[in-house]
């Protein structure tokens, strides 16, 4: 019996979101290997984490651009090409820059990617239905990061770590298959001029701010060519905004940004993002480093996070529809940040047991907030704007995850060094966990400022309201 249309084409971007989603967590495991190999410090290495971060964020805004100039498929198949090519170079690497450099191509192909992939899903279904299938729908792509910790650490443990970006290839070619012969390549009959100075400013503003901080302090380039970068990146960012205010066709339209719902799941997204961002690269060097776990065995602990994000997604919309968008921001907020602390507490003699729990409800947290943030986020956007808001929200995420590792880069060495310790061991990692967790907390105040009622559509609280009233 043929899988009907509608279903098969949600797999086929899954198949997609898998890829992305297994490699940007399979290499977490494998960063205190890595750091061996390429002779680096391995707080350094939060550059091959940021620099796949900041060209998702770069090459997002005109993903939607180019998939209505040049057709969803040729886009869709491009991407996954681009992203394969990206794999083997960082299979074949063999110093930190040309890591960074592969990582940075891989990227592209994931910008291209995924985006587009969330477009078709987004255009296709009601508001009502919204959660439902952001829950739903995306649910094959969260055994990425399940896979992806252990499946890393089996591989780097007991094989090379190289092979972890080979296993792309076999994926990326079944991906093509099925993109060919399932999805229409789509073009619209008008497209706006691609806005190339607001590209190219949001380009050099992302890098180099990114760049910047990334290798400050860790004797990576001079202290001196860091903070040229911060500043220019800042720069570069001002006048964007400068620039989209005056443009007819922004790539980015901040305007935008002053729907409520919008503005709460972009900024209260962004700020909760900041601290789980940093986990993925904090948590396997603690266990690793710290703890003197193998990298197999840190993988297995890592991926109960996300079973715990699989299971909430299953359960997310029943909480929505229950208590409403505000208050289960709120609430789970806060069980999320305090989460993030806990994972502060774990020392060498804490059993595996009480970590893969305390993994496994934070992940439930996270999962239950991103689930909600991501879909408050279009509440209240019409669906001719529905690229628009697409690209504001990603790029806000991609960045704020990138800032996350890079603000648990910073308080992993000032503990350190406050500490006095000539490498890292398990005593450091604890007040960087707080710190981050001090940072997802200041979402808190921003999504105080809902309304109660705010996404009541997405979830049909309002309609159940109005006939409550009648």
């Amino acid at each position: 019996m043929a899988l009907p249309r509608s279903l098969i084409i949600p797999l086929i971007i899954a198949c997609a979101l898998f890829m992305e989603q297994m490699d940007s967590t399979v290499i977490s495991t494998s960063l205190p290997v890595l750091a061996v190999d390429m002779g680096v410090d391995p707080i350094s290495l939060k550059l091959a984490l940021t620099s796949y971060l900041v060209s998702l964020a770069v090459f997002i805004p005109i993903s939607g651009w180019m998939a209505d100039r040049f057709g969803t498929l040729t886009v869709f198949r491009s991407a996954i090409c681009i992203f394969m090519l990206g794999s083997i170079l960082c299979g074949i690497s063999n110093t930190l820059p040309q890591f960074v450099a592969a990582r940075f191509l891989q990227g592209i192909g994931g910008a291209m990617m995924v985006p587009v992939g969330r477009l078709v899903i987004l255009r296709s279904v009601e508001k009502a239905e919204l959660v439902k299938a952001l829950s739903y729908l995306t649910m094959p792509a969260m055994f990425g990061p399940v896979l992806g910790p252990p499946l890393g650490g089996f591989i780097t443990t007991y094989f090379h770590w190289r092979w972890i970006f080979f296993i792309n290839i076999p994926i990326s070619i079944l991906g093509l298959y099925l993109a060919t012969r399932f999805i229409e390549n789509n073009k619209e009959a008008q497209v706006a001029p691609l806005d190339w100075p607001g590209f190219i400013l949001s380009a050099l503003g992302c890098s180099l701010l990114m760049m910047g901080l990334a290798t400050s302090g860790r004797h990576l380039v001079s202290g001196d060519i860091s903070l040229l970068c911060v500043i220019f990146g800042a720069l570069s960012l001002m006048v964007y905004v400068w620039h989209a205010r005056r443009t007819a066709h922004p790539l980015i339209d901040l305007a935008m940004l002053k729907i409520p719902t919008l503005q709460a799941g972009v900024f209260g997204g962004s700020l909760f993002r900041l601290g789980i961002g940093a986990i993925p690269f904090l948590l396997p060097l603690m266990l690793q480093l710290g703890f003197g776990l193998s990298a197999f065995h840190s993988g297995l602990l890592t991926c109960a996070s996300a079973l715990g994000s699989m299971f909430m997604k299953t359960i997310a919309y029943w909480f929505l529809e229950r208590y409403g968008f505000r208050k289960v921001m709120l609430v789970n907020g806060l069980f999320g940040v305090l989460s993030i602390a806990a994972i502060g507490i774990f020392t060498q003699t804490t059993p595996y047991s009480v970590m893969m729990i305390i993994l496994l409800i934070g992940g439930c947290f996270r999962s239950l907030q991103f689930t909600s943030l991501n879909a408050i986020s279009y509440a209240d956007v019409d669906k001719r704007e529905l690229s628009q808001a697409t690209s504001i929200a990603s790029v806000a995420q991609q960045l704020s995850i990138g800032m996350g590792v890079v603000l648990g880069g910073y308080a992993l060495q000032v503990s350190n060094s406050i500490q006095g310790h000539a490498t890292l061991v398990a005593a450091d990692f604890w007040p960087a966990f707080v710190v981050v967790a001090m940072a997802a907390a200041l979402s808190l105040p921003m999504l105080l400022r809902l309304p109660p009622n705010a996404g009541a559509e997405l979830t049909g609280r309002d309609k159940s309201a109005a006939d409550a009233a009648h």
